[in-house]
């Protein structure tokens, strides 16, 4: 069972790493150096001192970028960030769009996406120096990686931008905005790995729903959720296995379910024994 889940695992990644790095030869001649470009929006110092900026990815006609959690077909984007005057750095995700290719989903963005970028300076009196260095995947009819280093000098007071304060506007609801009743998560072992089930009660969020769920760790490998829904409980199956293929212990006030549907999205964390 273990070498079908690690072959399964392979298939996935090698998809993943040929879709990068391979070029139809139809495509030889086009440049994918302009495909993507990247900036910082300066944006505005708050109330509690934190500063919000925001993190602005334009992308060509036709090519789309990636969420947080990629899907099984999608490239984890990848920042590094460092300067001056910061303390911490987060990037708060707007609700993503689920792609359909080849019998998997990704989830991401496509043409512009703005990503609120949250900083706590060390002196909430100063400015800040902000660089990133982004390693994102790009994808059409092919996909390629893409590194970006993007920088910017944000002032100590700032004026708000209408291009930032949409995208949190855009940001999947609360579980208590959307009207969650009760979430479960029933895991089991199996032999490389853990087998969990969710269940979420909660109101629809329109058409076809895809539930995401997340660890809470990186080096947790979370399959491709099966999502249905009967009557008012959304329920979900998945398998887990930590990349290196040894045990691992799973803290379900850690595990992040995003449930993604045609009206709305809903961002909910942790999860109760089922």
């Amino acid at each position: 069972m273990f070498q079908k889940r690690v072959s399964i695992m392979a298939r996935v990644l090698a998809c993943a790493l040929a879709a990068l790095i391979s070029v139809p030869a139809t495509v030889m001649a086009q440049s994918f150096d302009r495909v993507v470009s990247a900036n910082i929006l300066p944006g505005w110092r708050n109330g509690d001192g934190s500063h919000m900026a925001g993190l602005e990815i334009q992308l060509n006609p036709g090519w789309k970028t990636y969420w947080r959690a990629p899907g099984d077909a999608g490239v984890p984007p990848l920042f590094e960030w460092s300067g001056a005057n910061i303390a911490g750095v987060e990037v708060i995700w707007p609700t993503p769009e689920v792609f359909s290719q080849n019998g998997m989903n990704s989830v991401g963005y496509k043409q512009t996406v703005v990503l609120p970028v949250r900083i706590t300076p060390r002196d909430k009196s100063q400015a800040i120096r902000l660089d990133g260095d982004l390693n994102i995947g790009v994808c059409r009819d092919i996909c390629v990686p893409q590194d970006l280093h993007v920088s910017a000098h944000l002032p100590a007071k700032g004026k708000r931008d209408a291009r930032i304060a949409g995208a949190l506007a855009d940001r999947p609801l609360t579980a208590k905005e959307a009207g969650v009743r009760d979430v479960t998560c029933r895991i089991s072992p199996t032999l490389d790995g853990l087998a969990i089930e969710t269940r979420v009660d909660m109101p629809s969020a329109g058409g076809a729903e895809v539930m995401v769920i997340e660890a809470g760790d990186p080096q947790i490998w979370v399959a491709e959720a099966k999502t249905r829904r009967n009557g008012g409980t959304l329920m979900a199956k998945s398998e887990m296995m930590h990349v290196s293929g040894r045990a691992f212990v799973l803290d379900r006030s850690a595990i992040r379910v995003t449930v993604l549907g045609q009206r709305q999205a809903v961002d909910i964390k942790g999860c109760r024994a089922g």
